[in-house]
This record gives C-alpha cells, structure tokens and sequence, in this order.
C-alpha cells in the first residue's frame, strides 16, 4: 500500500485474494480472484492483465468492493452470482439466484447437435431446448447454427425470467416459452429434427458436494426424481421421442453415473434406435444420443 495515496496495487490485492480463497476451498481460486477485480473494474480479461503487469493501483473505494465480493466467494457463494453472468460457448450469459449456472461439460452436448445438424443437411432446420434454464444450449445454437429454428422451454418462473433477460440481450431468434417440458410444443408434434435437453437428473439422495451447487442452484434444476434420478430425464424423452420426425435426435445431458442406465431406458422404451452414450471434456460419461426410430 501507498500510504500517502491509499492505494494499493491490483497484483497485491489479487494475490491476497487468491490465498483467502483457496484456505476457503474455492477449486479456482487465482482466476476467481481475477474475475472478481476484473468485474469491479469493469476490465475484461486483457485489460486486467495489464493492470496486473504494470502494477496499476486500486483505489480505496474499489478496494472495498472487492474485499467483500471476494469474502462472499470464499463463503462460496458462486462466482457467476457475484459478477451476474456466465460464459458458455461464445456467449456471455446473464445468471443469478434461481436459475442453473451452466457448466463447461454441457458444451459437449452443443458439439453433438451441430455434428447431428450438419449430417441432416436441412435448410431450416427444428431444434427444441427442453428444460432450457439460462437458455444456455438454445442460445448456442441459435448463435451457431443462424438457419435454425429454436424453440425453448422451461418450467420455472425464477430459470425462465433469466432466460427471457438473454434472449432479448442477444437478439437471436429463440421461440421461448414458459411451461412443462413434458407437454409443450404441441403444434411441433412430429415436426422437429433435434431435441437437445439438460434435465435435472440428480437421484434424491445424491446431495452434491460442492457448496455453490448444493446451497445456490435450484432444486427444480437439480433433483431428477425417482431413486436413480431418472424420472424426469424419461418423461423428457417420451416428449421428445412426440417430437421429433422418424430419424430425428434425442441429445440428453446426465450424470456421469448414469449413462449406462439411461441407455438401458431408453433402449428398453422401444422408440428409440442406436442408443450410444457420449464423453465429455474431462473424459466422464454425459450426454446419450439417441434416433427416433420410425413409427409404425
């Protein structure tokens, strides 16, 4: 600290930072740290590295707002819900309490869809988000698929009102409802091409460990019912497998455990055709894809 100025520098603090983090258990705690000086200086990522190289100082006021953004991190409210927003893809999401943070591992599911898109070769095609949240997964294929035609869903009032917030802050074309995944899109019945959905998934008993998704995310957004967790995912898919065209694709998010059993389920439904379960980025079972075999 400059005693004669009150200030200190940015690199001082962020260190000081990042140690109170990480005895706090925070799993990131430098980036959070940075994320957090760079969201009260309103620099982006470049900006605040240069900051930190040049040895900018931070004054008193700044200062303070950091010390307490940075004692709510390490009392592990999420990092998103301090700074209001969450990168997914290319885009930057408006998030908060009441709605699913969404994750890096979900990006995988994106990937498969756009390899599903390209393969179908259609012009417009009919993409349904089920159980949308944030409308993270919706959005990301709006943005990188533009011919699409996007359809979302979701059931919370708290997830949708954030969703509505991004669409409109995009400026995509996202057909955005309010309602039951189970029974929505009534009007596409047999129509669309992919389904994408992140559900929740989580079995009642599987309380997660980590404080930012246990204590902040919604339990609508978490728990999947059932002892396996699976009876929402499976009331899902019955509305996707009304959904889609024959020959359409079921791309579903779960748990890392679940994979073989969804599959089983699915299998078993017998809609469905060449049921295969996919990795995501750190190597764990996530997202299983599954075709709309043909009606009879």
């Amino acid at each position: 600290m400059n005693p004669s100025t009150g200030t200190v520098r940015a690199g001082d603090l962020v260190r000081a930072a990042a140690r109170e983090l990480q005895a706090a258990g925070v799993a990131s705690p430098r980036r959070d740290a940075e994320a957090l000086l760079g969201h009260v200086l309103d620099r982006d990522q470049a900006e605040l590295s240069r900051a930190l190289l040049m040895g900018e100082s931070v004054g008193e006021g700044e200062r303070a707002a950091y010390a307490a953004l940075v004692a709510e991190r390490a009392a592990r409210v999420p990092l998103q819900h301090l700074t209001g927003q969450a990168h997914f893809r290319h885009l930057t999401l408006r998030v908060g309490p009441g709605v699913f943070v969404p994750r890096p591992e979900t990006e995988v599911l994106v990937d498969l869809a756009l390899t599903d898109l390209r393969e179908r070769g259609r012009d417009r095609p009919v993409i349904v988000d089920l159980c949308t949240g944030s409308g993270a997964i919706a959005l990301a294929l709006a943005h990188e698929w533009p011919a699409a035609r996007v359809h979302a869903v979701e059931l919370s009032e708290d997830a949708h009102a954030w969703a509505t917030a991004n669409v409109e802050r995009s400026g995509l074309e996202v057909d955005l409802r309010l309602g039951d995944a189970t029974v929505a899109f009534e009007e596409l019945v047999g129509a669309v091409d992919v389904v994408v959905s992140n559900p929740p998934y989580i079995p009642p008993g599987s309380v997660p460990v980590d404080p930012e998704v246990r204590d902040h995310d919604p339990e609508i957004a978490l728990y999947g019912g059932g002892d396996d967790g699976l009876s929402v995912p499976l009331a899902v898919a019955q509305r996707a497998a009304d959904l889609l065209v024959d020959g359409g694709v079921l791309l579903m998010e779960h748990a890392d455990v679940q994979g073989e059993a969804l599959v089983r389920a699915l299998t078993a439904a017998r809609v469905w055709s060449h049921v295969a379960d996919h990795l995501d980025l750190t190597g764990l079972p996530r997202v299983t894809r599954a075709v709309r075999a043909p009606r009879s």
